[in-house]
């Protein structure tokens, strides 16, 4: 993988100017571990704001189901 590829795949994936420098770092440094490393933990803060994201949703769809009751109450 090329250094460009490297960036706008990390850039693409809403890393921050300095997540991408530091990988980009780590890259040209051929510390191959340490990125695959840093790019693992970068993809679990992905996966917990899907989850916090899902948490969201599933609040609101609690909110329309009851504000839904309230209406057919009515």
């Amino acid at each position: 993988m090329e250094v460009k590829a490297l960036i706008e795949n990390l850039t693409d994936s809403g890393c921050d100017a300095e997540g991408t420098r530091r990988a980009k770092a780590l890259y040209e440094a051929g510390d191959m571990d340490g990125l695959v490393k840093y790019l693992r933990k970068c993809r679990c803060d992905l996966v917990e704001e899907m989850h916090n994201s899902q948490r969201k949703v599933d609040r609101m769809d609690y909110l329309i189901r009851q504000t839904q009751k309230e209406a057919d109450k009515q």
